[in-house]
């Protein structure tokens, strides 16, 4: 048997595909509101961590 077989014989499985996006999209909003209220300050200080020693 295939696994999506199993699946479809679980009670509510189909709400866990809906809570995954919905924390992807509330994540990638959230970065991205976070990262355009950086300050340019704080942009340099980040592009210029892999160089400092």
């Amino acid at each position: 048997m295939k696994f999506s077989t199993y699946l479809e014989n679980i009670t509510g499985i189909s709400v866990y595909p809906l809570i995954s996006l919905i924390l992807f999209v509330a994540f990638f909003i959230l970065v991205t509101i976070w990262m355009y209220s950086l300050s340019k300050k704080e942009i340099e200080h980040i592009e210029h961590l892999p160089l400092d020693n």
